[in-house]
């Protein structure tokens, strides 16, 4: 592993994949990563008398030889003292279908510590030192609260309520919100449900739930890896207590509560205010003189409505309360982890790869899948150069990923770029070295 020490708003790394046993050892890209005064990585590479060599923007370039054991150490392992101080850390690994994405971030062994995926060492850390305070402080009862959904074009799949689809919104208060299913229940309650999370006070339940969970992601077809994810996938790890767990509960209540009494509301004034107009022989909406609107009727309803949206702002008061006054600064921190589909590039003429066919509803996915990327990589640019106007809206992906990047001012966020050595796999390697050092140059 070749690496350097320069700080950045969010730092860039390549990890090379191992050859498969249907690639040769002797059709590998040359390469090589030297690092110049800016203390930052260039990567060069060669293949059929294809150079290139990227700009400085890689802080650390990892061989086929290194683990996800050294992957985490050199790069999840500095921020567990952020989270533990109450910071948000985000994580993304980019790269072509087959590069190695989810093997870094999720990882397939889910048994020996030193095969596991980066969220999944994260959590285990982050359990030894929660440990450690709970048992310094009876009170902090601390755990892992986790949540993970997959977003396939524009909707979102939580993937621990049976994969319900959910659907991605911007509220009037600016915010991302994804919500499931509406529920009708009793009392003409009306609820929809954020995205789950699982409550873990262990390890094990951790790394037991994600398992499970995994399970239910979608795959599909592409020209390069005949199982590759056809989605994004989120997993938050956020530090939790149980009375943060019940507050949200009972947050939930509080807004099905206010959707009808809302709904009511809106009808209401909708029907009194249609009483003053009339349509006259020239089919135009005019004053009615004979209409009398009751004012008092709407007053009365807005009335019933602001006392429910009380309850609500009472209810989300009484979750900041906990937060802020925890004796656990870590409170509420998380931890962002983000395996995103792999890009869909083709081979290069006279590639020896298996081109899988596609059905046209996979050719759809893949350019949505394009698109999602260029608007990330806008996002990060964006953002890490300090920019008044952050173009979230481009996309379902970054609008969902909004508030991890605000919510991130002061902690580590990383994109891990993962490419093929085989020179069969040259063209996306190189799209994928191409895409990172434009992030990697953004954030120096």
């Amino acid at each position: 592993m070749s690496n350097t020490n320069r700080q950045t708003k969010l730092g860039v790394y390549a990890r090379w994949r191992p050859l498969t046993e249907s690639e040769g050892a002797d059709d590998q890209i040359e390469r090589s990563s030297v690092a110049n005064d800016r203390a930052l990585l260039s990567v060069s590479m060669k293949a059929n008398d294809r150079p290139w060599t990227s700009p400085s923007a890689f802080k650390a370039v990892f061989e086929q030889e290194d683990g996800n054991a050294t992957v985490y150490d050199a790069i999840v392992a500095p921020a567990i003292p952020e989270v533990l101080a109450g910071h948000n850390c985000n994580f993304f690994a980019y790269g072509h279908s087959g590069s190695g994405k989810t093997h870094t971030i999720i990882g397939y062994d889910f048994e020996k510590d030193e095969n596991l995926g980066l969220c999944l060492a994260a959590g285990r850390r982050l359990f030894q030192e929660l440990d450690s305070l709970n048992q310094l402080d009876d009170g902090f009862g601390l755990g892992i609260g986790f949540s993970l959904f997959e977003l396939r074009k524009n909707t979102a799949f939580d993937l621990l309520n049976g994969r319900t689809e959910c659907h991605i919104r911007e509220g009037p208060d600016g915010k991302t919100h994804i919500r499931g299913q509406t529920e009708i229940l009793e009392g003409g309650k009306v609820r929809v449900r954020p995205i789950a999370q699982r409550p873990c006070w262990t390890f094990e339940t951790l790394r037991e739930g994600l398992k499970q969970s995994l399970g239910k992601r979608s795959v599909g077809s592409s020209s390069i890896h005949d199982q590759s994810s056809r989605t994004h996938a989120v997993l938050k790890l956020e530090i939790i207590n149980k009375q943060l767990v019940e507050a949200r509960g009972v947050l939930i209540d509080r807004e099905s509560e206010l959707v009808p009494v809302g709904k009511r509301a809106t009808d209401i004034s909708i029907e009194e205010q249609s009483k003053g107009v009339i349509r006259n022989a020239e089919g135009i909406w005019v004053s009615n003189p004979a209409g009398q609107v009751n004012q008092a009727r709407i007053d009365e309803a807005e009335a019933e409505k602001a006392k429910y949206e009380a309850r609500v702002a009472a209810a989300e008061e009484h979750i900041n309360t906990i937060l802020l006054s925890s004796k656990a600064q870590c409170l509420g921190a998380k931890m962002v982890f983000v395996d995103l589909a792999g890009a869909e590039y083709h081979h290069e003429k006279g590639a020896q790869a298996p081109v899988a066919k596609q059905t046209s509803q996979e050719r759809q996915e893949g350019r949505q899948i394009n698109t999602d990327l260029l608007a990330l990589k806008e996002v990060i640019r964006a953002w890490s150069t300090n920019q008044s106007r952050i173009p979230f809206r481009s996309s379902p992906l970054t609008m969902v990923l909004r508030e991890h990047f605000l919510g991130s001012k002061d902690g580590t966020s990383a994109m891990i770029v993962t490419v093929s050595p085989a020179k069969g796999q040259y063209s996306a390697t190189l799209n994928s070295l191409k895409y990172g050092s434009l992030v990697g140059v953004a954030s120096s």
